[in-house]
């Protein structure tokens, strides 16, 4: 599950043999001092309960920890190429949508490539069977006129992001009003009950409410316009 244990401990997304995790591993190599542990959680929308259990009995509160995550569709693309913090400052999410698109760099892919080639022309066995790199400005190209093919698809991917963000679509209307289902309201009358009721199915409504083809529609205009911008292929975001 960890890596080494220098006090500090980071929390990523997968399983141990998920890429999050082994980026993470080759990071932490290449820093002197104390090391951090690294914990593949899963999920991450169940890293606060997973911290909860890994840290048991004590608090998270008194923990020194970070959660490293995929962007996704949690945060627009920006031109600040920088790890990014959402929410508190232990939840920190990649520049990049995610992870993988850390790989999609020509010479990482390019090096790969002609390593491989060079293997298989010394192993007979090697089960190689894609010839040599084509060189690095191809490999770019490639990239570029992949991504430009998916770029229509995308700008409609984060405007309906954006959707999500703004409402509670990702949430279920609740059941109760105080705090936790093991914890009983003040009063237990009918109509003050039925009123709570109400007001957490009014401000349900009223979030949901945002959801709209014209919200759709602005935001799409949005991404459209910035994903058309030479900036956006140059800063690789």
């Amino acid at each position: 599950m960890s890596v080494v244990s220098g006090g500090k401990t980071i929390f990523c997304e997968g399983k141990l043999k998920s890429l999050d995790y082994k980026l993470l591993s080759r990071v932490v190599e290449g820093i002197t001092g104390d090391r951090c542990t690294i914990v593949s959680a899963g999920s991450k929308f169940t890293f606060s309960i997973f911290a909860q259990g890994y840290f048991f009995p004590d608090e998270t509160t008194n923990q020194r920890y970070i959660v490293f995550r995929d962007r996704d569709f949690d945060a627009p693309p920006t031109d600040k190429i920088q790890l990014l913090q959402l929410g508190n400052r232990s939840l920190t999410l990649t520049y990049r949508a995610c992870v993988e698109n850390y790989l999609l760099d020509s010479n990482l892919i390019h090096n790969y490539w002609r390593d491989k080639y060079i293997e298989r022309l010394s192993n007979p066995t090697s089960k190689w069977g894609h010839g040599n790199s084509p060189g690095i400005d191809i490999i770019t190209e490639w990239i570029k006129s992949s991504a430009e093919n998916l770029q229509e698809y995308q700008s409609i991917r984060w405007a309906l992001g954006d959707l999500l963000m703004m409402s509670v679509a990702r949430e279920q209307i609740k059941t109760t009003w105080t705090g936790g289902s093991g914890k009983l309201p003040v009063s237990l009358t009918l109509q003050d009950c039925k009123t709570e009721a109400l007001e957490l199915i009014y401000r349900f409504r009223q979030a949901v409410d945002t959801v709209t083809p014209e919200n759709f529609e602005a935001s799409l205009a949005r991404y459209q316009q910035q994903f058309a911008q030479e900036e956006f292929w140059t800063q690789q975001q």
